[in-house]
């Protein structure tokens, strides 16, 4: 396979330098081709904000209103499913490429998501679904962050707005949701072994539907990916592969002569042609056999193929310009008309955040974004009160780092969103971006340490549950001083079931040699990673929430103690025979970040005449047993607290209470484990999430009076 670095065309040139021609809404930082010299011709000037609806009124964009803006005139609202595309002209599919960029820019907007990488497939979206018949047909979005513009025209245009809102859709794709949507997304790599399974299931059904897998140059480094490749390739199933290349460097620029001849190999004349090719050779000798075999291979290697895919048993084609309906449209009808028995890959070449000049600018093309001002892409700030949790874990990292050059960070494509990028910036050489391979990520850090090395893998949560097996057989087993940073823990809002870090308590706990902490501020959490640092007696996992850091909840200067928590507050009670065990005497026991909803149970307790302790566990493994015995032992009632789910750190203070103890069975408190339910949360506010889930403080106040 040519490993050259490719270019693309150049794009058109800035509407910042241009006039431009409008029709319907365009907001002037879009790029597109020039219109029909009948249409009205309008100059935009870049504003402040404060003229943007002078702006928008001058640029023929409606003012802005809850749902995305709708013009009877356009070719979007004739579309209502993909059906409706093959009744379009191919003068409409060009114009409604643009109105259907234009759609998803405006919604993601006013909802946040993830805009560049649905920008870069608008045309990839409209070739499948007007040659393909979907949902008959299986399209399958690898990840999902690209499947805006898909959800647009399949039956959602009217409720795109509520992308990732409370009883919205989902910003994945999602079975509950559509038929279209043939297969849940979230987490990357997925979807060729999926569609793979589709393939097998409709030729076993007899139906011959076609399967559609889209997946990115990013998610393809993954090892499930190639896993699943070579699995397809010793299959005679029919799936159709496309690789939205909008990154890697693994092919060559797209030329004329490029795209005649990806139109050439991907027709019925020359597939037939070269499988009688096959079967002519298989009767040659064995030489010229050989030969000829090198000859075709050549000749495709000349042709733009990928001999890499070619021998792990693909059909190879491209790679082609995913931009361009005319070359993406009579490709994809002639690989859906051949009888090619064998999975097919389609290499298109696509820029992330095409077609609007803020995203293509922008360093991660904007790839998830706050709302922001159509306009300019500005996007709208936050007003943080407090750092975050992973912007805390950073500084104390590096600061560990300068005063020791053992310390090494390791991430599986999210340095920004594991705050590596900073620590990258100041130990570059220490930093390892290991691509979307936490499997690779964890077993590299085992070797590391095993050198003498001090590994810090920061991931997210969910992300961890892909490298199980290498935690335990290459960490866990041989008790190598890997220090796992677990960001994420917790509910994370609009990302939805797919991200939220609910397990890790519960799959890391049952593991042997396994530390387990938890932060419950931004001070406690600069303590942990210090001590982190200096632990090099086996695997360790520090997991911290999204979200803003509260500095200190409580004062305390002392450093952190391997398996010790603390008592955080107590109440101001003389404690007399009649309130010790009496129903007034209730202890809460916080693993993480809810403490300080804890705090503001206690004070409602107290006021109404009940005595509280509120303790911060720290650790789940090792449990503090003396802090567990002092409150079972002194309290008639103890709640367990946490943000992750069952069979977690409420089940290990259980276990410890019943069966480790010394408590005498008569002694034993009313005990209530706080965890989140049994369910997987759709997305929402994070607040609300945790209203949803009953770990706020008004759900420990009605615990306390059951």
């Amino acid at each position: 396979m040519n490993l050259k670095t490719r270019t693309f065309y150049p794009p058109h040139q800035s509407l910042c330098q241009q006039k431009i021609t409008f029709a319907s809404f365009v907001p002037f930082a879009l790029k597109l081709p020039p219109m029909a010299q009948a249409q009205k011709k309008r100059t935009v000037i870049a504003r402040s904000d404060s003229d943007e609806a002078i702006q928008r009124e001058k640029t023929g964009l409606p003012r802005r209103s809850v749902a995305p803006p709708r013009n009877d005139a356009s070719v979007l609202s004739r579309v209502e499913r993909p059906a409706d595309l093959k009744t379009l002209s191919d003068t409409d599919l060009h114009t409604l490429a643009q109105e259907l960029r234009r759609a998803t820019i405006e919604a993601v907007s006013q909802t946040g998501g993830h805009l560049g990488a649905g920008l870069g497939v608008v045309e990839l979206t409209l070739a499948i679904h007007t040659v393909f018949n979907t949902p008959e047909d299986r399209l399958i979005w690898d990840v999902g962050h690209q499947c805006y513009p898909h959800k647009i025209i399949t039956g959602r245009k009217d409720r795109i707005h509520t992308l990732r809102q409370s009883g919205g859709l989902s910003g994945f794709t999602k079975r509950a949701e559509s038929a279209y949507d043939p297969f849940g997304a979230g987490h990357s790599s997925t979807s060729i072994s999926a569609g793979l399974g589709m393939s097998v299931a409709s030729d076993l059904s007899g139906d011959n539907k076609n399967v559609i897998a889209v997946i990115g140059d990013g998610a393809m480094s993954a090892g499930m990916a190639f896993e699943a490749m070579n699995n397809a390739g010793t299959h005679k199933n029919r799936l159709i592969v496309i690789l939205n290349d909008n990154e890697m460097s693994i092919a060559p620029p797209v030329g004329a002569m490029s795209h005649h001849l990806t139109k050439l190999v991907s027709s019925k004349t020359y597939i037939g042609a070269r499988e009688a090719g096959k079967k002519l050779m298989n009767v040659m000798p064995a030489p010229l056999r050989h030969a000829a075999k090198r000859a075709e291979e050549s000749a495709r290697t000349h042709l733009g193929s990928g001999s890499l895919f070619e021998e792990m048993g693909f059909y190879y084609i491209g790679p082609v310009d995913g931009h361009d309906l005319d070359q993406l449209l009579p490709i994809l009808r002639n690989v859906r008309d051949s009888h090619h028995n064998g999975p097919i890959l389609i290499h298109a070449l696509t820029q992330k955040g095409k077609g609007y000049h803020p995203a293509e600018n922008a360093v991660d093309k904007m790839h998830g974004v706050k709302k922001f001002n159509v306009i300019t892409g500005e996007q709208v700030k936050s007003d943080a009160r407090a750092p975050s949790h992973t912007s805390v874990f950073a500084k104390q990292l590096i600061k560990c780092a300068e005063n020791d050059d053992k310390i090494t960070a390791i991430t599986a494509a999210m340095p920004d969103g594991t705050g590596l990028d900073k620590f990258a910036a100041r130990f570059p050489e220490r930093t390892f971006d290991v691509g979307i391979a936490e499997q690779h990520a964890v077993t590299f850090a085992a070797g590391l340490a095993a050198e003498g090395y001090k590994p810090f893998v920061a991931i997210y949560s969910t992300f961890l549950q892909r490298a199980y097996d290498q935690v335990i057989h290459d960490v866990a087993i041989q008790n190598l001083p890997v220090r796992f940073m677990i960001d994420r823990a917790g509910l994370v809002g609009a990302d939805g079931a797919t991200h939220a870090g609910s397990f890790d308590i519960a799959y890391l706990g049952c593991i042997p040699n396994m530390t387990l902490m938890a932060a419950s501020d931004a001070a406690d959490l600069k303590k942990m990673v210090t001590f982190a640092a200096n632990y090099d007696d086996g695997p360790l996992a520090l997991r911290y929430p999204r979200g803003e850091a509260l500095e200190a909840i409580a004062e305390d200067d002392n450093p952190v103690e391997l398996g010790k928590g603390r008592i955080v507050y107590a109440s101001p009670v003389i404690a007399t025979p009649d309130l010790i065990r009496g129903k007034q005497s209730i202890a809460i026991l916080s693993y993480g970040t809810r403490l300080q909803e804890c705090l503001k149970a206690a004070k409602q307790l107290e006021e109404k005449g009940q005595t509280v302790t509120v303790a911060d566990a720290r650790f789940a493994k090792p449990l503090d047993t003396d802090l567990i015995q002092s409150l079972a032992t002194n309290h008639h009632t103890l709640i367990t607290i946490e943000e992750g789910s069952r069979g977690g750190f409420g089940s290990m203070v259980l276990e410890y209470i019943h069966n480790d103890s010394n408590i005498q069975h008569s002694n034993i408190p009313i005990i209530q484990t706080l965890h989140l339910p049994d369910t997987f949360q759709d997305h929402n506010d994070p607040t609300k999430q945790y209203e949803e889930a009953g770990l706020t403080a008004q759900h420990i106040l009605r615990h306390c009076e059951e």
